[in-house]
């Protein structure tokens, strides 16, 4: 949609070029929240430049989609790091240039703020999440998970797990739960055998799992009382617990993190004002307050120490996130170039395996 503002002056009107709107895709829920409050009020506030923000399960299928149909209506998308690579590798997204981010404001450049890898040919890192372990503490009164091969252990730990619907993570998953160190996990899966392992121990669960395919599924899979265990994003458990007081809790051992970021798909419409949107939102003060929101950790390492509490609480933020030391022990970084290179393979096989 675009806009006029029209001037009168003493040689009559005056017709000025309009600011164009900046169209997100986000992912919905608590995370696409924390982008409407960190980022684009404050943004339009400052800028004049309205963004608008659609959902979708995962942006980059849509992306892709209209990128290939010439039809592209989003301007910036929020997608996962692997699916911004493949995206680029396949011409699909526009190239940003790192110069366009800000500096901190002690003069230390962008480049040199971020953690490694988190601006790429066509992608800047917004934050960091992780997939988790989480579980109804009201259904386990004694002993409580804690690990991995309890999230397996339905003897123990009775009741339905939900998992999201595809190779990814899952497979580390079950690696882990069978006694893989997390340093080792790659290595193993980067072999039949450990792909033959992997799929073994999810055999030992499949018949109790429910599987998700959009994030705001888990808890409230948990809430309904279907499961007594997820596999799920930190940030939407973290949400539910803290902004919903339901009874859950996380898990930190064995979590997966990764990255998430903005692109831009080739032919953006308004890529001017997506590239302003870009730095300003990637900036460390908005990164931080993005972090108050929902509990994912900014990219910026300047950024970390300007979080501050949970919105609208006297409570500390930093505990809850994935970069927070404590919560790093036998965590796993999600491998971007194995995806890249096993992940049609691996979920093809994981959906012969799923309707078998």
């Amino acid at each position: 949609m675009k806009r006029t503002l029209v001037l009168s002056t003493a040689l009559g009107l005056l017709a000025l070029p309009a600011l164009a709107d900046v169209n997100l895709l986000s992912w919905g829920g608590a995370y696409g929240n924390s982008h409407l409050e960190a980022y684009a009020k404050p943004f339009e506030a400052e800028t004049g430049i309205k963004v608008v923000i659609s959902d979708a399960d995962n942006p980059a299928t849509p992306i892709k989609a209209m990128v290939e149909a010439g039809n592209v209506t989003t301007d910036v998308a929020s997608v996962e790091y692997a699916d911004a690579v493949r995206l680029c590798d396949e011409g699909l997204l526009e190239t940003i240039d790192a110069s366009i981010l800000a500096p901190v404001d002690d003069g230390t450049a962008a480049a040199d703020d971020f953690i490694e890898g988190a601006v790429t040919e066509c992608f800047v890192g917004t934050d960091v999440y992780s997939m988790v372990l989480a579980y109804d503490d009201s259904k386990f009164p004694d002993a409580k998970p804690a690990s991995p091969a309890d999230f397996f252990d339905t003897a123990k730990f009775p009741g339905k797990r939900t998992m999201r619907k595809g190779a990814k993570f899952n497979l580390e998953l079950a690696l882990m739960a069978d006694g893989v160190p997390a340093a080792e996990v790659y290595d193993v899966l980067g072999t039949p055998e450990g792909v033959d392992r992997a799929f073994a121990k999810l055999d030992s669960i499949k018949n109790d799992v429910i599987w998700w395919e959009a994030g705001a599924q888990p808890p409230q899979l948990l809430a309904d009382g279907e499961v007594t265990m997820a596999f799920a994003f930190n940030g939407r458990i973290f949400n539910a617990a803290q902004g919903d007081g339901k009874p859950f809790k996380i898990v930190w051992d064995g979590q997966i993190y990764e990255m998430e970021g903005w692109v831009v798909p080739k032919g953006a419409p308004n890529l001017e004002e997506a590239l302003k949107f870009i730095t300003f939102s990637t900036s460390p003060a908005p990164q931080a307050r993005a972090a108050e929101f929902i509990s994912y950790g900014p990219p910026r390492k300047s950024a970390a120490a300007l979080v501050g509490n949970i919105e609208g609480t006297e409570v500390p933020m930093g505990p809850n996130l994935p970069t927070t030391e404590a919560n790093m022990t036998n965590a796993l970084g999600s491998n971007l170039d194995f995806w890249v290179d096993h992940d049609a393979e691996l979920n093809e096989r994981f959906n012969s395996w799923l309707a078998g």
